[in-house]
């Protein structure tokens, strides 16, 4: 019985000196911090996109001594997964931090629908040539206006075509097939141009919806096609046509960098820049190798992998090209001639 009490008295002190202790640690944080900063993301680790916010926290954690403490949310949940919603609950402070989809945000920011204009950036050397120069400095301009304050780029990747059909290497191939695309309205835009079904749903409705053959294809990363294992739910046929790359964006809301020291801030600010350049290898590798491991890899699970010729590739130019224009007016054709311009000047 003593021992008990001993044993009991032992685990109160200690509670009592932990308590004791996180109090100590949120008195040393300077006025308007929070304990906790609360960091939305699509995808968790082990992708890229998981790997780009876990860096990113891990080195502001280390480097700010624990003045700064970014806690992950992977699945968009503090939006209840709605991907489409992030930009907004970020200005309206219900996320602290992010690193976001340019995809997802283009419903809010009609500028970043450059990066999913169809066809327009043939290599990574033409996606670096955006994001690294005018182009991404007006696009972070405009991403402060509404509310935000952009860090550095990420990259989720080149979104390829999978399908349970047929091999795609022609406009005509995608004929009547229901393809599963995200949220913005440029990519139904652009499967109706070639002739395919669009369907807008989340990817969690999206699985058994090719598992029971409702929906023929979809579009994505090829480091999902593995992860997920899209052979398992008919995906035997993949297109590797680079229609369109998607850049990530890690961001602060304005309110919260606000409230951080100068001295924090270009802490955070550099862990960003570190980490997204960390991540963008990541995303590329198996993929920039002149043998490709990671189509090798796929072509190895009996999936048939089509990878367009230039002249394959140019019929699919043509018939998206109406999408193109509109679109290019749409989101501001100075701007979209800027891209061009820094496309054509790339070193390859």
């Amino acid at each position: 019985m003593k021992l008990r009490r001993t044993f009991l008295s032992l685990l109160a002190a200690a509670a009592t000196a932990g308590a004791f202790s996180q109090n100590a640690a949120a008195q040393q944080l300077p006025p308007g911090y929070k304990a906790e900063y609360r960091v939305s993301m699509v995808l968790n680790v082990p992708t890229p996109w998981g790997q780009a916010g876990k860096m990113w926290a891990d080195m502001v954690k280390e480097r700010t001594q624990g003045r700064i403490n970014m806690k992950l949310y992977p699945g968009v949940s503090l939006i209840q997964g709605d991907q489409t919603r992030e930009f907004s609950a970020l200005r309206q402070g219900v996320i602290d931090m992010a690193v976001g989809s340019t995809i997802n945000w283009s419903p809010q920011v009609k500028e970043l629908n450059v990066f999913s204009l169809p066809f327009l950036m043939p290599d990574y050397a033409a996606v670096d040539a955006l994001t690294q120069g005018q182009v991404g400095k007006k696009i972070f301009q405009r991403l402060e206006q509404g509310g935000v304050v952009p860090l550095a780029w990420g990259e989720n990747g080149y979104r390829e075509l999978t399908n349970s059909k047929r091999a795609v290497k022609m406009p005509e191939d995608l004929k009547g097939m229901k393809i599963r695309i995200v949220g913005s309205p440029i990519f139904s835009d652009m499967f109706t141009a070639l002739g395919a079904n669009p369907t807008q749903m989340s990817w969690a409705d999206a699985q058994p919806a090719l598992t029971s053959g409702a929906v023929d294809g979809q579009e994505n990363p090829l480091f999902l096609f593995n992860l997920l294992k899209m052979h398992t739910v008919g995906q035997k046929y993949i297109t590797t046509w680079g229609y369109m790359a998607d850049p990530l964006i890690f961001v602060v809301n304005k309110d919260i960098w606000n409230s951080w020291t100068p001295a924090d801030q270009a802490i955070v600010r550099q862990a960003a820049l570190d980490a997204g350049k960390e991540e963008i290898a990541i995303a590329r590798k198996g993929l920039i190798e002149a043998d490709k491991p990671v189509i090798k890899g796929i072509e190895a699970l009996g999936v048939t992998v089509t990878q367009l010729n230039p002249e394959q590739r140019d019929a699919f130019v043509k018939a998206t090209r109406g999408v193109y224009n509109k679109w290019k007016a749409t989101i501001g054709a100075d701007l979209v001639n800027s891209a061009e311009a820094a496309i054509a000047a790339r070193k390859k």
